[in-house]
């Protein structure tokens, strides 16, 4: 694509990022929602390329399923993203108090357990339910999260982006720069949200029984850091309202201190999560390419 037409493209998000928030500025989540799950479905009729990795990649993972099954569950991934997007651009009218009033948690002795270690926290998440109303559950609790994100390919859009995110308190770190400051936030004892549920090439293990391109990131800085790893998740359960879910530390005497074997069992958590909550974990992620093209598939 030549500098003009990408200059035109980056235009229209910019304009369509800002007329979108006006419509989903209300305090009425119902409508946010409504509105984005409307235009989430717009997107799986007219993206055809991402309408067709969700399927290959529900029928990778999921082959016991029927085609209609796969095809229901397609449909209800964009219709979910684009509610969550609703719920994303609303931000500034969501409150500490909703967060708390409108949250469930299961597992948060597991949270005290990890905070205990006094060493900061690897919270290892994943693209799945509702991952920034996480974070600002993490602030609304009276606790610093700072979470590891790729920044957007348009500086513009990145700077709206993350002008909604400051409404939640959450701080970002750019991926590419992110070593030394997670070292420093982690001598604080403070949390960071990691997402290793993206294509890479470091490592290939098992993801729904199949090799998959794993970042070793969260295994490294647990060695180098003694920091925990702490599997949570942000689901939707119904109009507005969440459940965070928070596992146990992952196992570490059963990897003995190997980085793939660390991982393995990060996949194996994230795996179930997933496995429970299919139609809200982004699957038009390109999540196998790696793997596919290293001929493990």
């Amino acid at each position: 694509m030549d500098d003009r037409r990408k200059r035109l493209l980056n235009n229209v998000v910019i304009w369509a990022f800002d007329r979108g928030q006006k419509r989903f500025l209300t305090k009425d989540v119902a409508v946010a929602e409504r509105r984005g799950a409307r235009l989430g479905m717009l997107f799986y009729r007219l993206d055809k390329k991402h309408r067709e990795r969700t399927h290959s990649n529900l029928e990778l993972a999921f082959p016991e399923w029927t085609p209609e099954k796969r095809d229901e569950v397609a449909k209800a991934v964009f219709r979910h993203y684009g509610l969550v997007m609703g719920d994303f651009l609303r931000t500034p009218m969501r409150t500490k108090e909703e967060v708390l009033e409108t949250a469930e948690v299961e597992g948060f002795d597991n949270f005290l357990v990890a905070e205990a270690a006094g060493k900061g926290v690897l919270v290892v998440t994943a693209h799945l339910g509702n991952f920034e109303r996480f974070g600002h559950y993490c602030t609304a609790t009276g606790r610093h999260i700072s979470v590891v994100a790729r920044d957007a390919n348009q500086s513009e859009i990145q700077e709206r982006i993350a002008a909604v995110r400051a409404n939640t308190g959450v701080e970002f770190i750019s991926r590419g720069e992110a070593a030394r400051p997670i070292m420093v936030k982690l001598r604080r004892k403070e949390l960071i949200g990691l997402l290793p549920d993206q294509n890479t090439d470091e490592a290939f293990v098992p993801f729904f029984g199949k090799p998959c391109g794993t970042v070793l990131g969260p295994a490294v800085l647990h060695q180098r850091t003694g920091a925990p790893i702490l599997p949570a998740f942000c689901v939707r359960t119904g109009v507005g309202r969440y459940k965070i879910i928070v596992k146990e530390p992952i196992d570490l005497e059963n990897t003995e201190n190997d980085r793939e074997a660390l991982m393995t069992q990060v996949n194996s958590v994230l795996e179930s999560v997933i496995r429970d909550y299919p139609e809200q974990w982004l699957w038009m992620h390109d999540r196998w390419k790696s793997a596919r093209l290293r001929g493990l598939l």
